[in-house]
């Protein structure tokens, strides 16, 4: 991938909160245009480029096509947290959790790790297990409590759907 069209990508993805949705899509998908087809990350940006758009069925074959054709660092842990929140959009949490724990299992330490939790949170969330949501989330938080966490950790466990 050359530096050049990296750097013209994160232009787009910089000026995207003063354009609209639309302007973006396009801008990314003219970028994307001149990579080859089956380019995993230029899949991965048009998935993301539909996702900001709001077009999230459209985004998530673009999704599975980055992954499947082998997406590197850092996009892939980025492609799976974006299509995990892809699918809890499109009303499928059971597959959005199902998703973030195969990738947490395999990559607990993985810098989006956090990030996975707090999505895993949603997605729970959503398919009606409250207690199970609060404890994921603050099962990501405690570790960032220097004073707390331990305390927060052990009254997360104790959390129940009462």
């Amino acid at each position: 991938m050359s530096d050049d069209w990296r750097e013209r990508v994160d232009a787009v993805w910089t000026d995207a909160a003063d354009g609209t949705e639309d302007a973006t899509l396009a801008a990314i998908d003219a970028l994307v245009a001149e990579r080859p087809a089956d380019d995993p990350e230029a899949l991965f940006e048009a998935a993301s480029a539909r996702d900001f758009a709001g077009r999230e069925a459209d985004a998530e074959p673009f999704y599975r096509a980055a992954l499947a054709h082998g997406l590197d660092e850092p996009y892939r842990g980025q492609a799976i947290v974006q299509l995990a929140s892809t699918l809890r959009n499109l009303d499928r949490p059971a597959e959005a959790l199902a998703l973030l724990r195969d990738f947490l299992l395999a990559e607990p330490e993985h810098p989006l790790a956090d990030a996975a939790r707090a999505f895993a949170a949603l997605a729970l969330f959503d398919d009606g297990m409250r207690a199970d949501a609060l404890r994921e989330a603050l099962g990501a938080l405690a570790p960032h409590l220097p004073r707390y966490g331990r305390a927060v950790t052990a009254y997360a466990a104790a959390l129940d759907d009462d």
